[in-house]
């Protein structure tokens, strides 16, 4: 069960965390060398509004099988989507609508904290994968938040990812599935333009890490980004940095 109600956010998930092609070339240039023409479809295990999804296909060359539970989120993710090689199912991570040995890639981003039974998902994205398939993970981990611009502001949120899966649970899990660690990387991104851009975003509150968060300390949280923009800082270029796990 996800943290949040996706269906209650799907509306405003575009405008609260959507992400440019630009602003994501760090990770096209960390996914090329496992996602590059492959010749079976990658499954995006929790595609939400279909972000990477729509990407995929012009990046590498790929057809995309997108799962997700929310049927708001599938809404807006079909209404974005511009490729026929993208395809959306509703489904979950624990139960994925596809058959076995079927696909080439998982791709899980973002999303690693709604799962309900990481085991049982584990087990399930083996059993759709092909042999020798990458399972890449992007995602906040505990204790290692300290690259994510958000949390210089919101410090509670950043407090939420400590509930998080780690990446020794993910390890674990997977490795019980009969999935071996290969890396992890720190991956930059360019969440926003500047940080005056982000002010409208945060304020939608679209992010689990927010929504779970006091109002208080949500009300905090803005003020201190106000003081930041307000002292001259609104046209910094906040650089964000998420991990990418990798297991085959």
């Amino acid at each position: 069960m996800a943290r949040i109600d996706y269906d209650s956010v799907a509306g405003n998930y575009a405008a609260a965390r959507g992400l440019t092609e630009d602003g994501l070339a760090g990770w096209r240039e960390a996914l090329a060398q496992y996602l590059s023409g492959l010749t079976r479809p990658l499954v995006d295990v929790g595609s939400g509004a279909g972000q990477f999804a729509n990407l995929f296909p012009s990046w590498f060359g790929i057809e995309v099988i997108g799962v997700e539970p929310s049927e708001g989120m599938r809404a807006e993710a079909e209404g974005a989507r511009i490729d026929p090689r993208v395809h959306f199912l509703a489904g979950t991570a624990e139960q994925l609508p596809l058959p076995d040995a079927s696909c080439a890639a998982a791709w899980i981003s973002t999303v690693i904290h709604h799962i309900a039974d990481l085991g049982a998902a584990a087990k399930e994205v083996r059993r759709v994968l092909a042999p020798g398939s990458p399972v890449l993970i992007r995602s906040a981990f505990p204790g290692r938040t300290h690259g994510i611009s958000l949390f210089r502001y919101f410090p509670e949120a950043a407090q939420v990812v400590e509930s998080f899966p780690s990446i020794e649970q993910v390890r674990r899990e997977f490795g019980e599935a009969g999935f071996a660690l290969e890396s992890v990387q720190s991956v930059p991104q360019v969440s926003v333009p500047n940080l005056a851009a982000m002010r409208p975003r945060v304020a939608l509150r679209a992010d689990t890490t927010l929504l779970r968060i006091t109002d208080e300390a949500f009300a905090a949280g803005l003020a201190r980004l106000d003081a930041a923009i307000a002292s001259g800082q609104g046209d910094q270029v906040p650089v964000d940095y998420l991990d990418l796990l990798v297991l085959r």
